[in-house]
């Protein structure tokens, strides 16, 4: 019976680029209607996809009990998001809505990020550049170091820390790694130990990042345990600027036990939830603009700070429409995926 409906499935929020791709690619014989909206800021917008089985929102995008009330014929409501606290789904388990989200699409390219701040540190590449443009070819100062056998400390071996082990691999690197989920596959393949984060801090050359942010990794590196770290090794953060005390950073960096710093993530952002919320909202970008204007971090020149643009690649971007869609095509089949309530 479901695959004979015919559905009216509205997006919310889109870019132009992202109306084309996605007009090119959701195509199935039991859509009767696709239609784009802004975000629909004020309970009475809703009225305006009153008659949509089939919704599609972003973080912006808040869906809770008064809002389901207003839309009887809404079965599915799929956000373009990893996050989706922006959703009740208690009230949406009530109105009978299945909620999906976007799990993964950024675990290579956050991975890849990670893996330029450090050769851009190991390589002194920011330095060169800026001295080649003054017309200054010394090399004064400009000494690298390979990465092949140094030890690389990779903290959560997740979907993202997973793929730094692959790099790390690729360039020889000695790995330890740390998470309280072992992924034993992944450490015998890659030829990878699990160790205590004690040992992983005290034996890395370069440490990097791939926990979620939570109570539980607040300030994970901190003025405590950063005193373990290997005189003369590097840090890297593309995951979240909490799991790093600043203070504790500062410090290390000032006293040269820190050698570097690459950080595409600073504590003060708080205010990102998701990443992809970066490029919704040109307010977010202008507070978080000016919230980091004067940070002291960005006067070191042995730190390399980018704008929270790990996630930013048009394949990642891609991925979340992708998936999305997909979701979409297995409601409408009957097999629902990536459902979360």
């Amino acid at each position: 019976m479901r695959n004979k409906m015919k559905y009216q499935v509205a997006f919310l929020g889109c870019e132009s680029w992202e109306e084309d791709y996605i007009l090119n690619k959701l195509s199935d014989k039991n859509i009767s209607k696709i239609s784009f909206f802004p975000v629909l800021s004020k309970i009475s917008d809703f009225k305006k996809i009153i008659d949509f089985s089939i919704v599609s929102g972003f973080i912006n995008s808040t869906f809770n009990e008064k809002h389901f009330s207003l839309l009887p014929n809404l079965k599915f409501l799929s956000t373009r998001s990893t996050g989706y606290d922006h959703i009740d789904l208690i009230a949406a388990k009530k109105y009978g809505i299945k909620v999906s989200n976007v799990p993964l699409y950024g675990a290579n390219t956050v991975a890849e990020h990670t893996f330029a701040l450090l050769l851009a540190l190991a390589r002194k590449i920011y330095p060169s550049i800026t001295r080649t443009k003054q017309s200054n070819f010394s090399l004064d100062n400009l000494r690298g170091f390979d990465l092949k056998g140094k030890s690389i400390g990779i903290i959560g071996t997740g979907s993202i820390g997973a793929h730094v082990v692959r790099l790390a691999h690729g360039f020889q690197m000695k790995i330890l790694l740390y998470d309280i989920y072992k992924n034993r596959s992944l450490a015998k393949k890659y030829q990878a130990n699990y160790v205590s984060l004690r040992q992983l801090l005290s034996r890395s050359d370069i440490i990097t990042l791939h926990v979620p942010y939570n109570k539980k990794t607040h300030h994970l590196i901190n003025q405590a345990n950063i005193k373990l770290l290997k005189p003369g090794s590097y840090i890297i953060n593309t995951s979240r600027g909490g799991l790093i005390e600043t203070k504790a950073l500062l410090k290390a960096l000032v006293s040269g036990q820190l050698a570097g710093a690459g950080l595409d993530v600073l504590e003060e952002e708080g205010l990102i939830k998701e990443e992809i919320q970066l490029l919704d909202r040109q307010a977010s970008r202008e507070k978080l603009n000016t919230l980091l204007h004067d940070h002291i971090l960005l006067k070191f020149d042995n730190v390399i700070v980018t704008p929270h643009n790990a996630f930013n690649s048009e394949e990642a971007l891609r991925r979340i429409l992708d998936t999305t869609i997909e979701n979409i095509k297995s409601f409408i089949a009957g097999r629902p995926i990536n459902i979360v309530n």
